[in-house]
């Protein structure tokens, strides 16, 4: 779910699916089930390159651990990690957003990261540490700076509010964006898990068919209605000033003619 709540009001809800799943697990889950593949082509399948694009070397696991490791953290040997996100499906990805869930050997909440992407195939890492008032369930909380260009018509210079809760049998997931005139934007993740197998992928094919393209169409989609709405428009070349810390940055500049040009 997706409510704008200024200048103007603008909703939506579309169902999808998504992957939740063990990192140290992807190779015997990639054995076990034919229509999912771990580094290789096929109907779903999950490639470590497509994530967390840092520099370090090794795997997604290991990167993760690299980027904890240099803000102070430490990820046991037998801790875990587990993603949410959405597959590569018939070869296509993209994710709006992926979170990882770090906890210890015992299962303890350590942190989670929320690795935000855009359009121009950028991303952006947000550490959300673990609430302190959230005894029976693990909670993630997070006011930060946004300073990353993710949409066209939000400033870079507003604050992501993260709130997010470690999946169990549920999910739930609430991002806000304020600005200096308050709440600006509400996002929501929920659902329900499901186990993994060849049955499930297969009915989500069918529930969801081509479901990542489906998600980028919506994206201009809703872009337009936008814009036909006349919400403000803002350029990414801006205010490259306050684009921190992003990953795999595009290259963005203006023409003498004072047109945008892009190339990723």
């Amino acid at each position: 779910m997706h409510r704008r709540l200024r200048p103007r009001v603008h909703e939506f809800e579309h169902r999808i699916m998504m992957l939740y799943v063990d990192l140290d697990e992807l190779p015997s889950i990639a054995r076990r089930t034919r229509l999912l593949s771990h580094n290789r082509a096929n109907l779903y399948s999950f490639r470590d390159r497509d994530y967390f694009p840092t520099g370090a070397d090794g795997d997604l696991k290991a990167r993760v651990s690299v980027f904890l490791r240099e803000r102070g953290m430490q990820l046991p040997a037998r801790g875990n990690i587990t993603l949410l996100t959405l597959p590569r499906i018939l070869g296509y990805i993209f994710n709006p957003i992926s979170i990882y869930f770090c906890c210890d050997e015992m299962g303890r909440p350590l942190c989670a990261i929320a690795e935000v992407g855009n359009t121009y195939r950028e991303t952006k890492l947000f550490l959300l540490p673990p609430a302190a008032d959230a005894p029976r369930r693990p909670r993630f909380r997070l006011r930060v700076p946004k300073e990353y260009y993710v949409s066209p018509f939000s400033s870079v210079d507003i604050c992501f509010d993260f709130d997010c809760l470690l999946p169990d049998e549920s999910l739930q997931v609430h991002i806000e964006d304020w600005d200096q005139d308050g709440k600006l934007l509400v996002s929501h993740l929920r659902g329900q898990r499901v186990p993994l197998s060849d049955l499930q992928l297969l009915r989500f094919a069918v529930k969801f068919p081509a479901l990542t393209l489906k998600v980028i169409t919506l994206i201009h989609w809703h872009a337009l209605r936008l814009a036909l709405k006349r919400v403000p428009w803002h350029r990414k070349t801006r205010r490259l000033d306050l684009q921190r810390d992003v990953l795999n940055p595009s290259s963005s500049s203006i023409t003498d003619n004072g047109t945008e040009r892009h190339a990723h």
